[in-house]
């Protein structure tokens, strides 16, 4: 039976305090770079009077208004349980994750309708040396802050800095293509080549907007965890001789969070002391290695011939069954 399953990635992981705490970080960085290409654009616009960097500091506005939405996002998920949400607070992270999708799918269209134009009819490109330096300082602190949020993705699986990422690779890809559209133009004289490049950042940006979306929606929508996941989960609660067997194993991500339920077949001749033991003890197993998860575990008396549940969820006809 593998014990070391506290390392791995993904929702219920890590307790939701260790999870504030990498997810909260990524999301400070997020909001410094953004204050800091804010107020860097803000100040080379007021000296140039340049309208492309207005546009660029409009932009980052928008950057710093999103990540501020993860900022709170990441920490309201975290909160324990109270009387008004019994089961946490944690689908606040894929709200989060969606609006992040939502922003990413507009900055793809736009950025498809700029390499359109521009590749058809190809347009001079105006690069001060203000703008081409703010626009590798964006580069630079952009490039630093995804490692930092793959990193923190890496450890907690968080959708709502997952989306931020997603976000912030549009600002990188935009960059790119703006530089790739200089170089092309200066050094090869390829006019068309920043709505080439456009096009192909746009495509990848819609398909990043794709992605991100459907993992907040697995969980706004309760999708079950992973096979591999559900099958460790099995082999976790089953680790006991006392128990027959687990069936009816339901499960769902919640932001940081997991929920766990299922039935358990016992000996119906055994104790409700040594039933209730038997189910604390499979609690503890899964909590060791899914620190964050509410589990609940309903026992049966093995061979019991009615059926209970409601069939609409999958009660007693989900395949699993082996107590009735």
């Amino acid at each position: 039976m593998p014990h070391d399953h506290h390392h791995a990635a993904g929702p219920g992981r890590l307790k939701p305090s260790e999870a504030r705490k990498i997810s909260g970080a990524a999301t400070w960085a997020s909001l410094s770079v953004a204050l800091i290409l804010t107020a860097t654009k803000a100040v080379v616009w007021y000296m140039s009077g340049s309208v492309a960097l207005l546009a660029s500091m409009a932009d980052s506005l928008l950057d710093l208004t999103a990540s501020l939405t993860v900022f709170f996002a990441v920490r309201y998920a975290a909160e324990p349980a109270d009387a008004e949400h019994r089961f946490g607070h944690g689908k606040a992270e894929a709200f989060a994750s969606i609006l992040q999708a939502m922003l990413v799918a507009v900055s793809a269209a736009l950025l498809l309708r700029e390499g359109v134009a521009h590749t058809i009819t190809p347009v001079a490109i105006q690069a001060s040396g203000w703008a081409l330096g703010v626009m590798g300082l964006s580069i630079i602190l952009t490039l630093g802050l995804l490692v930092i949020q793959t990193r923190a993705i890496a450890k907690t699986g968080s959708v709502a800095v997952e989306g931020d990422r997603a976000h912030y690779f549009t600002d990188l890809g935009a960059n790119l293509a703006v530089m790739a559209g200089i170089a092309g133009s200066v050094f090869f004289g390829l006019e068309r080549l920043d709505g080439l490049a456009a096009l192909c950042v746009a495509a990848w940006l819609a398909w990043a907007a794709w992605q991100v979306a459907k993992k907040a929606l697995d969980q706004l929508l309760d999708r079950e965890l992973p096979e591999i996941e559900r099958e460790e989960i099995r082999t976790l609660a089953e680790a006991d001789p006392r128990i027959i067997d687990i069936h009816d194993l339901r499960t769902r991500a919640s932001g940081p969070l997991v929920h766990i339920q299922f039935h358990m077949a016992l000996d119906p001749d055994m104790s409700l002391a040594d039933a209730h033991e038997v189910l604390v003890d499979a609690e503890n197993r899964l909590l060791a290695a899914y620190p964050a998860a509410d589990i609940l575990i309903h026992a049966d008396p093995h061979g019991a011939a009615e059926p209970h549940g409601a069939a609409f969820f999958g009660g007693e006809g989900d395949g699993e069954d082996g107590g009735h």
